[in-house]
């Protein structure tokens, strides 16, 4: 991979803002001329530093107002088990965010639903997928902050 620059940096930070910007607004908005910043756009995709463009869909507006954090333990540890249950948690919906851990916690989920009773029926899905030694449960109360963007503003020191 490319080292980035600061036009780099000043592309990835526009699209983390507005994915929907077109190539005349983004160059401009950069500082670059349009066939330049679309060759940039185009390699920061190909090199994986553009993952996907996505609209960020209203939860509460389509239903699906409760967040709760899954905590899961386990005294499995092999690969063939892992890949099992990485496999099942995978494909349960319900699930935004999936993370092995260091820590008490072997696995952190990240889940949103409709209600309690929700909740329960990603539960009773949860654990028929693998055997767990222990689940516990933590619904946000409010969501303070939420960002997709990541600080960039950290790594460009260009």
């Amino acid at each position: 991979m490319n080292e980035l620059d600061r036009y780099d940096y000043a592309i990835l930070s526009a699209l983390q803002g507005d994915g929907t910007l077109s190539i005349a607004q983004l160059s401009e908005r950069v500082g670059l001329s349009t066939t330049p910043c679309w060759k940039r756009v185009r390699r920061l995709e190909e090199e994986g530093y553009i993952e996907s463009r996505v609209a960020i869909v209203n939860r509460r507006k389509v239903g699906l107002p409760v967040t709760v954090f899954v905590s899961v333990r386990t005294s499995q540890h092999d690969d063939k088990w892992l890949a099992r249950f990485a496999a099942a948690v995978i494909a349960l919906p319900e699930v935004l965010e999936f993370h092995r851990m260091s820590g008490d916690i072997d696995y952190l989920l990240k889940v949103v639903t409709s209600d309690i009773e929700g909740y329960d029926r990603f539960y009773k899905k949860l654990i028929k997928v693998a055997q767990l030694t222990g689940v516990s449960s933590a619904f946000s109360m409010e969501q303070i902050k939420i960002t997709t963007a990541l600080p960039l503003e950290l790594v460009s020191h260009q």
